[in-house]
């Protein structure tokens, strides 16, 4: 089957000079899954070889007006399925169509490059955006696009299969993959013509989009429009409202930085008092941490799903309600003497609950440590009553935060959103 011919026309100047002109045939054999032989009845597959080898064998008949310049030959597979057992099928799904040409006498060793893709995301992302039947397709071509570009993520089919609870990958498999279990055989050649007088003309080279395998592509055709490139980035602000419920203001920051690693850091600031009545509620301090996502929801999207965390802190606080108060810290000391230090080990789950927004659970255990002392107001005064060393071990902090996604491609998916 003839899919591509007349590549380039070279045309030599004067009245009494031929042209040559060189041509390209090329066929296309679909495979099985998981299937190295050539099935004639599947897929055309025995139509297309006919043509060819028809087409071929006649041109061969010309003699020496025909000059072999290349072999091209391409193996692909889908996505699905080890790296190592793709490499696998791509090598003999090549070799078995040369060997198909060889064995009519067509072609020689000598003359074929060899090409094996092994999983062909190149070929699934052409094919994903000229069928607006994919689900979330827009989704699917951000994905594809970080595949295929020079930082992939680890586990690209995984996070395939996992995007929107894999309603995608199953339509991708079912209609899409097929396509892609194939091997190319290209046949470039140069036909010479006899001398004719032309007039002194040039013809201008024509712009051809080709895929990996040397394929013409048709003018391509988007149906969501443009496309718009961005670089993906993970960001989320927060607040945690149980501190906001204690009148303890605070405000958080997450950066997602790859691998399903996070770093945060937080602060938390409230300096209140009445001193007529001797009422005090005081506290700030902060904490950095980093944190490792994990889950189904953690490998569909950043900043989502289950949690385990390290962090490390300090605070200093001052509360008293009316009688006695315990200050955290030694009052006029250096920082170390002023602080009570925080570390621990935290889990937690974020949850979607709207395009840009989050709700982060997480409960850490872990070692509060430092100085505290107890006092009263008596006479106009606070009256130091006594000095402690502090050694806690248990729970460290509690949070329900209140998330907002910052970033390229940094937001929830509805299930039943726009595709």
């Amino acid at each position: 089957m003839k899919n591509t011919i007349v590549i380039l026309f070279t045309i030599l100047f004067g009245s009494s000079l031929g042209f040559a002109q060189s041509e390209k045939d090329s066929v296309k054999v679909h495979f099985r899954v998981s299937d190295t032989h050539i099935d004639r009845s599947y897929g055309g597959n025995g139509v297309t070889l006919d043509s060819i080898f028809s087409k071929l064998i006649a041109d061969s008949l010309n003699g020496p007006t025909h000059r072999l310049v290349g072999v091209k030959v391409t193996g692909a597979a889908s996505p699905e399925g080890s790296v190592e057992f793709n490499k696998y099928l791509s090598e003999k799904r090549a070799d078995a169509i040369f060997d198909e040409f060889r064995n009519h006498g067509l072609l020689e060793d000598s003359t074929a490059v060899f090409t094996y893709i092994g999983r062909d995301w190149n070929g699934l992302k052409s094919e994903v955006k000229t069928d607006c039947n994919v689900p979330y397709q827009n989704d699917v071509l951000v994905l594809l696009e970080e595949i295929t570009g020079p930082n992939p993520p680890s586990h690209p089919l995984a996070r395939l299969k996992a995007l929107h609870n894999g309603e995608p990958y199953r339509y991708l498999h079912a209609k899409l993959f097929p396509e892609l279990r194939a091997s190319r055989l290209t046949v470039e050649y140069e036909r010479v013509f006899p001398p004719i007088n032309i007039p002194d003309i040039q013809l201008l080279e024509p712009e051809i989009t080709t895929d990996i395998t040397g394929t013409i592509l048709p003018l391509p055709y988007n149906c969501l429009g443009e496309v718009k490139e961005c670089k993906p980035f993970y960001m989320g602000l927060k607040t945690n409202m149980l501190y906001d419920a204690l009148l303890l203001p605070n405000i958080g920051a997450e950066f997602y930085v790859g691998k399903n690693i996070s770093l945060t850091a937080d602060w938390m600031y409230g300096w209140w008092d009445r001193d007529r009545t001797h009422y005090y509620w005081r506290a700030y301090g902060g904490n950095v941490g980093a944190r490792w996502w994990f889950g189904k929801k953690a490998h569909e999207k950043p900043l989502t799903g289950h949690h385990l965390g390290l962090f490390a802190g300090v605070v200093t606080y001052d509360f008293e309600l009316g009688k006695g108060g315990i200050m955290g810290g030694i009052p006029r000391g250096t920082l170390w003497d002023r602080c009570n230090f925080i570390s621990g080990v935290e889990y937690g789950y974020s949850l979607p609950v709207a395009r840009r927004l989050n709700i982060d659970f997480s409960l850490a255990i872990g070692y509060m440590g430092g100085k505290y002392l107890k006092y009263e107001p008596k006479y106009g005064f606070y009256i130091w009553q006594s000095t402690h060393k502090l050694h806690w071990f248990g729970p460290t902090k509690a949070e329900i935060s209140l998330v907002w996604l910052i970033g390229c491609d940094n937001y929830n998916r509805s299930k039943g959103g726009k595709r």
